[in-house]
């Protein structure tokens, strides 16, 4: 896990922030949530202490995807910026591809494999969870 500042920000720049502390839990969302948020088959996740998260430039908008979930996104260009579970009130989850330094971070598993298109084929070798990652598949 990496443990300095890593900055990261939207497409259009208008959002911009930094993490500091380890990022841990670096997965693959397959979940169907995730992929209409993202517009995207899967989604790269990384979660860092709240008080680690800072907003350096603009704001957050955020979307409730559910009762317990606050996306946050740009709402200038729509990027998807990060994930907030009301169980994990001290963590917040950052899009790995939004780091400016996305290349250090590779995910280490799948979660929500249960929710996976068919034609996405996963054959990285890494382990898969049909729902959260062991530590957290309560948080349906």
């Amino acid at each position: 896990m990496e443990k300095l500042r890593h900055a990261g920000g939207c497409l259009c720049g208008e959002v911009r922030y930094e993490v500091s502390g380890e990022v841990s839990n670096l997965c693959y969302c397959h979940c169907i949530s995730c992929r209409r948020a993202a517009g995207a088959p899967l989604v790269p996740w990384g979660t860092v202490a709240r008080q680690g998260f800072r907003l350096t430039r603009g704001a957050l908008a955020e979307y409730g995807s559910s009762p317990a979930v606050a996306r946050g996104f740009c709402a200038a260009c729509g990027t998807s910026l990060t994930y907030r579970h009301a169980a994990r009130p001290a963590e917040i989850d950052v899009a790995l591809a939004t780091l400016d330094d996305a290349a250090r971070f590779a995910p280490q598993m799948h979660v929500w494999v249960s929710e996976k298109l068919p034609w996405v084929s996963i054959n990285d070798g890494l382990p898969q969870f049909a729902a959260g990652s062991a530590s957290d598949a309560h948080l349906a």
